[in-house]
């Protein structure tokens, strides 16, 4: 009966994990681990009730007084009062961005799957044709910082498909909200005083500060606080426009890779093949090896010809096991997941810049 009842809460819950283990621990009469999958999957559940809880509790009245302490905080921190009341006055409660932050997909997708909805043939030929319109522009930034301009394009694609999907949410409605609803204030918070200092050094009106439900910004799609780190005013009119002006779009790009160690002497890696099984692997810089350690334990170029004779250090990376895409990656794409966690974004970023080196 005790089984019964929690089986039906968890499976209420969809914790299929959960509901296993319990299943294994009554068929071999495990009684200290069914005690503690039973402990688990309780405070699990007490957790799930109290979020509920906490849910109902978001209402337009406790946002509007926690917006009043986010005010009195910035005037705390010296933010000129009259900017604020203009900034202050357009904020509202969105719950459809806390909704979106706690429903984001869970279905798994392959890096196939992935690969043919980021970079379609479409999007491709868009990218070999924004490079060649923008190109000597690409060229010169891509001199200064010291990264190549297939992977500005590359990005620049990736992020917003090259400007034309930047996100409609008021920055900072969807920070303020996110950060109300309280499970990542401080990241949220930090972010929305991010955002009105960028406001108050004038890179952009208030009624223009879109972005994604995230906060998330412009055709480079920074965080706030990866714009005051990275931004570039680079046509030298006194604002970083991430939003409108491509100049400062490519070179707040670049600016973020060369600051996060991207070095223009390399690229980010290869898709290759084993012929059996590799001792290591992963992206924990303990599992970088010499690729004459990887050729040695028998890892190949894709087509099955050998690595080349080159003094690098890479990282093999099985995004789907052993069964799916396996790459060596070396120094840049590290930098590329500071930009992203996702190792399927990095890939996708690193693969379209292949195919705008072969279309130009």
């Amino acid at each position: 009966m005790l089984f019964n009842a929690v089986n039906f809460w968890l499976g209420r819950l969809a914790i299929r994990d959960i509901r296993e283990a319990l299943k294994a621990a009554f068929r071999q009469s495990n009684v200290s681990v069914l005690l503690t999958v039973f402990v688990f999957a309780l405070t699990f559940l007490l957790h799930n009730i109290a979020q509920a809880a906490t849910n109902d509790s978001l209402t337009e009245e406790g946002f509007a007084n926690y917006v009043a302490s986010l005010k009195t905080e910035a005037v705390d921190k010296g933010m000129d009062l009259d900017k604020l009341d203009e900034a202050f006055a357009t904020i509202t409660f969105r719950p459809t961005v806390v909704k979106s932050d706690k429903n984001q997909p869970e279905k798994k997708i392959t890096l196939d799957d992935y690969l043919a909805t980021r970079v379609p043939d479409w999007k491709v030929k868009q990218a070999v044709a924004k490079y060649d319109e923008h190109r000597t522009l690409l060229e010169k930034i891509a001199k200064e910082y010291g990264v190549q301009a297939r992977f500005i394009v590359a990005l620049w694609g990736n992020e917003s498909n090259f400007g034309k999907i930047q996100g409609n949410y008021s920055v900072l409605s969807a920070l303020a909200s996110l950060a109300y609803e309280g499970r990542r204030e401080k990241l949220f918070k930090d972010n929305f005083f991010a955002a009105l200092q960028i406001l108050s050094e004038g890179h952009i009106s208030v009624d223009a500060l879109k972005g994604s439900w995230a906060g998330a910004m412009g055709q480079t799609q920074f965080m706030p606080i990866s714009f005051l780190n990275y931004a570039v005013d680079y046509n030298g009119d006194g604002k970083k426009d991430i939003w409108g002006t491509e100049a400062d779009v490519f070179a707040s790009i670049a600016n973020y890779l060369s600051s996060e160690g991207w070095s223009s002497k390399g690229t980010w890696g290869r898709q290759v093949k084993l012929s059996g099984t590799v001792p290591v692997s992963g992206l924990d810089k303990a599992s970088m090896k010499p690729l004459s350690f990887w050729k040695t334990n028998g890892v190949t170029r894709f087509d099955g010809s050998t690595l080349p004779n080159v003094d690098v250090n890479a990282s093999l990376i099985m995004p789907d096991g052993e069964e799916g895409r396996i790459y060596l990656v070396y120094d840049n794409f590290h930098t590329l997941m500071k930009w992203n966690r996702s190792s399927y974004f990095g890939i996708s970023v690193g693969y379209l810049s292949e195919r705008i080196k072969r279309g130009y």
